[in-house]
């Protein structure tokens, strides 16, 4: 089973406010730690798609687009919410502002009142929605209305970066993932079942070693229990970066399971067919 790991946030409300509050030293996404300010270039992304709101995470690429995954802004309607902040919410509710007109999405004017940048998202025109895995495209950009200048934006990885890693390193070559994806942990409430929660809201960081490249996709091993790394990705970490020698090299995709505990499927973006339309918006490699 394949599962997009974006995330809606009036379900996490919903299920969520029943939780107690999650201690700061659980788990972090499927393993992992908080980031702190170490990745202060990757931020959190919040959208309409006219029926309901939902989050992902996203990477500041130049001073006016942060890149992300494809489904995190295919459908999108209005502005795009988009704050780098580390810590979001230690409980819920989720402090991110409501849209006067949920059908109609952010406005610009509404984001900015509520302190958030906000910004246009773009789908790559060949992205195929999950249907094709030679051609999964599954990028997006969100342009931001305004510059941001106090960030220093991450560099993309040079065309075909994974490549260079011999195959036979493959499993051994540690890949750094970051979002404010689920933690996923043992519930307080008696069920001892690994389960994604969704408080503490922060971004965070893991390191999954790799398991299989193809022309589109880097797979990695995202179990906390692989002493090769450290965790993976899960529910809200869509779009997130992970890095590789200082790069970003791909962006989150899709997870295996429902509780994230398995593999994870990571868009590249060392490919031609990304990078070339990543420059139509004035970001390039290296």
């Amino acid at each position: 089973m394949k599962v997009r790991l974006a995330r809606p946030l009036g379900v996490l409300a919903l299920v969520l406010g029943l939780a107690t509050l999650p201690a700061l030293t659980a788990s972090a996404i499927t393993g992992g730690e908080p980031d702190g300010e170490g990745h202060p270039n990757v931020g959190m992304i919040a959208f309409y798609d006219g029926t309901d709101r939902f989050r992902c995470s996203a990477t500041l690429v130049s001073p006016t687009v942060v890149l992300t995954a494809a489904h995190c802004t295919l459908g999108t309607v209005g502005r795009t919410a988009v704050t780098f902040k580390s810590v979001i919410a230690l409980k819920p509710p989720s402090p991110l502002p409501v849209a006067a007109n949920p059908a109609k999405g952010y406005t610009q004017a509404e984001l900015e009142a509520a302190g958030y940048h906000s910004g246009t998202a773009h789908s790559h025109p060949k992205y195929s929605d999950f249907t094709d895995m030679a051609n999964w495209n599954d990028v997006g950009v969100i342009v931001l209305d305004r510059p941001i200048t106090n960030i220093t934006p991450a560099k993309i990885a040079p065309s075909k970066h994974l490549d260079t890693i011999p195959t036979s390193q493959l499993n051994k070559t540690l890949f750094k993932a970051v979002g404010y994806g689920t933690e996923v942990r043992k519930g307080e409430d008696g069920n001892r079942k690994p389960t994604p929660m969704s408080y503490p809201l922060l971004r965070r960081v893991a390191q999954a070693p790799g398991q299989k490249l193809t022309p589109q996709i880097l797979q990695v091993n995202g179990n906390p229990n692989d002493n090769r790394g450290t965790g993976g990705t899960c529910f809200g970490d869509s779009g997130g970066p992970s890095f590789h020698s200082g790069y970003v090299v791909t962006v989150t995709s899709y997870g295996y399971t429902a509780n994230c505990r398995y593999l994870g499927g990571l868009q590249r973006v060392d490919v031609p067919v990304v990078q070339n339309w990543l420059a139509t918006f004035g970001v390039k490699a290296g």
